[in-house]
């Protein structure tokens, strides 16, 4: 697609204020593929004053009508799926076969479970002698992160346009023409003016002006920890909501009773996909201490798959390449035992980094505690049940995990981890189930009806 140079506001494609603009840069080559605009606080005002103004319109619109809206732009999308992903190459650098499947279809699913859940989702109801209103909290800023540019503008901006709100939406640097596409998209399906609204920009000026705006209703913010912890003390300084899904350091629980050889080969290529950036990743496998060497050359033989180039893209970009590098320097300096991989680049171009399995690691190395955030995995050993629970708990994280064997077994166990979501023998992708974490992993949770309740408040009256 070729790169706007304007912002989408009110409706269409305005000039940003300020001729700044933002280069986009193709990982895999690292070629400059286009320019977006600089957005600045007076771009995001201006962008919040048309969202406020669509506000009650929208807030109003029938939700059957609502629902035939959301359902024009999961077309709208679809229309445009190969387009979708061939830009979700360039700017992110995943492999074709991946960006086709995941980062446009995923997306495109959640937005028609989202149409759906307008139409049918209970906004009023009868509760003794009262009526019960579900209305939307108001305008929402859309603060989305790089790693799924798509499928995270969607998992925010459906739930809102369903609950009724309006939104903005402020993309990652490193990832804004998919968004540039969703605006598209937004236009070609008929939401009215203001209803939603683009501005490009940095975080520290850009985001940080729409998080901080005393016209938002609600931050919507995926992304580090560490911002997330920014976002939410400003947010809560102004009484106003948040949702926050932020990092994680998940646990691959593999319990005696599994099946090690299938555990370890889709453990592996869990975290593998999208280059390891997935803030859900299983990038801490536990295994039994009896069958813990047997388990690490099954890694090894599962890695060796995943060629750097062909089915593992680049890393975003250069500084979290550099980063990626760093966690597995650490690795090798605290002890761990490489089994594959290392810091060295994989290829002479691309922000590229060799898919790496660490074995004899302990719960205090840096590579167990620290979400790294690229193709590395972790092999840690346990001798009972109550050890494997330690460390599956044993981070300040809790987003997702996974657990192997006796189906009995390994719900009892997944029911006895701090975290927000547990895959079951590898149990599929539901995109109706909430997803969202526990402890520094985030507040609240995303899709499904549980997701669209993010973007609502209650109002009771009494008869």
């Amino acid at each position: 697609m070729k790169a706007h140079d304007a912002m989408y506001i009110g409706g269409e494609w305005r000039p940003a204020s300020s001729t700044d603009t933002i280069p986009v840069l193709n990982p895999a080559d690292e070629q400059v593929i286009g320019h977006v605009p600089a957005g600045t606080a007076e771009d995001v005002d201006a962008a919040v004053r048309a969202a406020r103004a669509a506000l009650p319109g929208w807030a109003a619109t029938p939700p059957a009508e609502r629902a035939a809206r959301i359902a024009a732009l999961r077309d709208a999308l679809a229309a445009r799926a190969e387009e979708i992903a061939a830009t979700v190459t360039a700017e992110l650098g995943a492999p074709p076969q991946f960006a086709a499947a995941v980062h446009a279809g995923l997306p495109i699913a959640v937005a028609g479970t989202y149409a759906e859940l307008a139409a049918t989702h209970p906004f009023e109801e009868k509760v003794g002698n009262s009526t019960v209103y579900a209305e939307p909290v108001g305008v929402v800023a859309a603060i989305t992160p790089w790693n799924y540019p798509l499928h995270q503008i969607v998992a925010k901006v459906a739930p809102a346009l369903a609950a009724g709100c309006t939104t903005v939406l402020k993309p990652a640097e490193d990832t804004p023409l998919t968004a540039q596409l969703f605006a598209e998209a937004v236009h070609e399906a008929g939401l009215p003016a203001g209803v939603f609204n683009l501005v490009t920009g940095l975080g520290p000026v850009a985001g940080q002006a729409l998080a901080e705006h005393p016209d938002v209703d609600l931050v919507s913010f995926t992304g580090s920890t560490a911002v997330g912890r920014r976002i939410g003390a400003l947010a809560g300084g102004a009484v106003k909501r948040v949702a926050l899904e932020l990092g994680g350091k998940s646990a691959n629980v593999i319990l005696p009773s599994a099946d090690l050889p299938k555990a370890v080969a889709v453990g592996i290529a869990n975290v593998m996909s999208n280059s390891g950036q997935t803030c859900s990743a299983w990038t801490r496998m536990l295994i039994p201490a009896d069958r813990y060497e047997e388990a690490v050359a099954l890694a090894a033989e599962a890695v060796a798959k995943y060629v750097p180039g062909e089915r593992v893209g680049p890393l975003v970009n250069a500084k979290q390449r550099e980063r990626v590098r760093g966690y597995i320097e650490k690795g090798v300096e605290e002890g761990a035992r490489l089994v594959a991989g290392g810091p060295e680049a994989p290829r002479e171009t691309g922000y590229y980094v060799s898919p790496t399995v660490f074995a004899d690691v302990t719960p205090d190395m840096t590579i167990a505690q620290e979400e790294i955030f690229g193709p590395v995995v972790s092999l840690l050993k346990y001798e009972d049940e109550a050890e494997a629970l330690a460390l599956a708990n044993g981070t300040v994280y809790g987003l997702a995990g996974a657990v192997w064997g006796d189906p009995e077994e390994a719900v009892a166990f997944a029911r006895r981890m701090d975290t927000g979501q547990v895959d079951i023998n590898g149990g599929r992708f539901n995109p109706l189930a909430p997803f969202g974490g526990y402890k520094q992993s985030g507040v609240g949770r995303e899709l499904g009806a549980h997701g669209l309740a993010e973007y609502l408040q209650t109002k009771s009256l009494q008869f």
